[in-house]
């Protein structure tokens, strides 16, 4: 779901159907009124008053700087781009825990977060759009600080989520994060002429709110209770692959020896980040 999002967001966008921001309302509007309007299927739970603060900072850097970030550089840049940078998240979560979290950083890690970020540099420098209005270098790190605010939220989270169920903290989230993303998109929603749109791109948007954005986040703490986080977490990889196939069949972007150079260093450096050392006896 998450790697067909992105040639479908670029599609809605580049169509000129509903801008970033706008769209940003859309998702997280929608996806906060299925949250709340399924929450009989969570337990009844007391929130800490404390905690709303957390979930505050958690929906600033999970949804609305993340998100936000998203949209916007996904209107400048292609889905391959997107996809292949948003995978730098382990890298960047690396770095923070290191940190923040005083977590040792090995040899092998700081090699695998070099390739990762030469990656990321390569891809943003000489990538280029079969769309010739795109601005690659701009949506490229606008992506960038999507991943690094990710990261952050998933450095802030791990209290929450040890403490409350997932339909507990996902429907508070959403509902702060709506709060916080409408200032910037009230006035492109306010611009959007549903007559302009076509079978597509009503699939689209209902498929980005229901599938990317409700589903997809449900599907998660489910697969978390018969999986390892970190089994898991793996899966993040497969969204590049997902995307590309998706927008070169679409025709919404192209393969290229950059794009390719590019997501392997950026795939060698996760792998390097990710491994874990082996144990002499």
């Amino acid at each position: 779901m998450y790697g067909f999002n992105y040639t479908l967001a670029k599609d809605v966008m580049a169509g000129g159907f509903v801008k970033p921001f706008a769209f940003i309302i859309l998702r997280v509007g929608g996806a906060t009124l299925l949250f709340w309007l399924f929450s009989f299927m969570g337990p009844k739970e007391k929130i800490d008053k404390r905690d709303y603060i957390h979930f505050f900072i958690a929906a600033l850097f999970g949804i609305a700087i993340n998100m936000l970030m998203f949209f916007k550089g996904l209107e400048h840049t292609t889905p391959i781009h997107a996809s292949v940078i948003s995978t730098i998240s382990p890298i960047l979560v690396l770095i923070m825990s290191a940190i923040f979290l005083n977590e040792k950083l090995t040899s092998m890690k700081i090699l695998g977060v070099l390739f990762g970020f030469a990656g990321a540099i390569i891809l943003t420098i000489y990538g280029k759009s079969l769309r010739t209005e795109d601005n690659v270098l701009l949506g490229n790190t606008l992506i960038f600080i999507n991943a690094t605010s990710f990261a952050i939220y998933i450095i802030l989270v791990k209290k929450l989520t040890a403490k409350y169920h997932p339909f507990t903290f996902l429907k508070w989230m959403f509902l702060f994060a709506f709060i916080m993303v409408i200032p910037f998109g009230y006035s492109e929603l306010m611009e959007i002429e549903l007559s302009s749109f076509n079978p597509y791109v009503y699939f689209a948007i209902a498929f980005i709110v229901i599938g990317a954005t409700y589903i997809a986040n449900l599907l998660n703490p489910i697969a978390l209770v018969h999986l390892k986080a970190s089994t898991v977490s793996i899966f993040i990889y497969i969204q590049p692959v997902i995307a590309g196939i998706f927008a070169i069949i679409m025709g919404s972007d192209n393969l290229t020896s950059v794009k390719v150079i590019a997501a392997s260093l950026i795939f060698l450096g996760i792998y390097l980040v990710t491994k874990k050392p082996k144990i002499l006896t």
